[in-house]
């Protein structure tokens, strides 16, 4: 087997791995038949923003403190819980969908409320998540995990997207929910073999403002680990055009839904292909270099993908910049996992979940407004010079991560 998959020899983390597939691909599912489901009741593109809203609303009011928890407590039984209670809401979706409610508006306040309470539970389990994966690998394989991880994240974030809209065309909403709530009870049975050894902590005298403090301070006190998470956040919110897929396709490109889709899912495409072949070259020489040269040359397909009046060479772009975002994004897995100290690795990425999905959000918000104020080319050549010019300050002001050598 070649040394790519040694990783994979680990029974522990080839069943968390597996589990997880199984239970992203369920979500991505999940959320295209909700989204088609909600547009088809209401016809308005702003339902479909609540969806979104409705669910990162409590994520970010509890994922620091839930990174607390996952510090705290058993980080396995923690996931147990967050993905029982995806599958609740998952149930009571399946629920609503087969018995639909007379007023097709109080069906949709219904969601939004289901919708809310898995908010609740992705805050609990993207900290311990990735907090345990630390735990059930050898720190030599910081690196392999990180790249194999990100491999079935976006493999699932292509498929998932992919399969659900399919399934709901050739069968229905009805039993595309039900294989929904399957899959994720194939990934919880995967997390329940997972063994794992929780390391009992001394629980602390501090109280749990004082040990947020503790948390936020350690990352910012950290030049390599908070300027990290600061370029891929400033990446996103300023640099990234994915919000703005379905207006180049219809105003530049003249395209259809289905060239919108492929764009849509060419970012995640080419991140699976860069993982694939980080996986038989890892980075460890050199390492802050490719993370921030990376992330420039993402900037950089941004600007390109703008400037683009051909479907294909867009698709092309679209793809790089899924490539070159997902260099970084392996290196800031590892950085995460060597540089977090055991005790505070729920806390330190909750952090960074806090960075990352507000930048998602607020990304998408940026660019509404820029393309307003703007116009649709500009505001996007705008966004990708501001992430090239923080890419440009980060050799000057983060020396550390410029000159990180994993392997050290």
């Amino acid at each position: 087997m070649p040394t790519a998959f040694n990783i994979l020899k680990i029974r522990d983390y080839r069943n968390y791995q597996l589990g997880r597939f199984l239970f992203i691909l369920g979500l991505q599912m999940q959320s295209v038949i909700i989204s088609i489901f909600v547009y088809e009741i209401t016809k308005s593109p702003l339902a479909l923003g609540f969806t979104g809203l409705a669910e990162a609303i409590p994520f970010m009011i509890v994922a620091l403190f839930s990174g607390n928890v996952a510090d705290l407590y058993n980080r396995k039984k923690i996931i147990l819980a967050s993905v029982g209670g995806y599958l609740f809401c998952a149930i009571l979706f399946a629920a609503l969908i087969w018995n639909p409610l007379s007023e097709p508006q109080l069906l949709v306040k219904y969601f939004y409320g289901v919708i809310f309470l898995t908010g609740i539970a992705r805050g609990f389990f993207a900290p311990a998540q990735s907090a345990m994966m630390a735990q059930i690998v050898p720190k030599e394989m910081y690196g392999q995990s990180a790249t194999w991880g990100s491999i079935v994240w976006n493999s699932a974030t292509v498929g998932g997207p992919a399969l659900g809209g399919l399934l709901y065309g050739i069968i229905g909403e009805k039993i595309s929910m039900l294989i929904v709530v399957a899959l994720v009870i194939i990934g919880f049975i995967f997390f329940i073999s997972v063994r794992y050894k929780h390391i009992e902590v001394k629980k602390p005298m501090e109280t749990t403002l004082q040990r947020l403090k503790e948390g936020i301070h350690f990352v910012f006190n950290h030049q390599i680990m908070l300027s990290a998470m600061s370029m891929d956040m400033l990446a996103v919110l300023f640099g990234g055009a994915v919000a703005l897929i379905p207006v180049f396709a219809y105003e530049t490109l003249h395209v259809g839904k289905i060239e919108i889709g492929l764009m849509r899912a060419a970012p995640s495409l080419g991140a699976v292909l860069c993982s694939l072949w980080v996986a038989y070259h890892p980075i460890k020489r050199h390492a802050g270099k490719w993370f921030v040269i990376n992330v420039l040359l993402f900037g950089v397909c941004m600007i390109g993908f703008a400037l683009s009046k051909n479907f294909y060479l867009s698709l092309a772009f679209l793809l790089l910049s899924g490539a070159f975002d997902n260099v970084s994004v392996i290196v800031r897995s590892v950085i995460y996992q060597i540089y977090a100290p055991n005790e505070m690795r729920g806390r330190v990425m909750a952090i960074n979940f806090i960075f990352i999905g507000s930048s998602n959000e607020i990304g998408s918000f940026e660019s509404g407004m820029a393309t307003r104020l703007l116009g649709l080319v500009p505001s996007v050549i705008a966004g990708a010079t501001v992430n090239i010019g923080v890419c440009l300050s980060t050799i000057k002001l983060a020396p550390k991560l410029w000159k990180l050598h994993l392997e050290d």
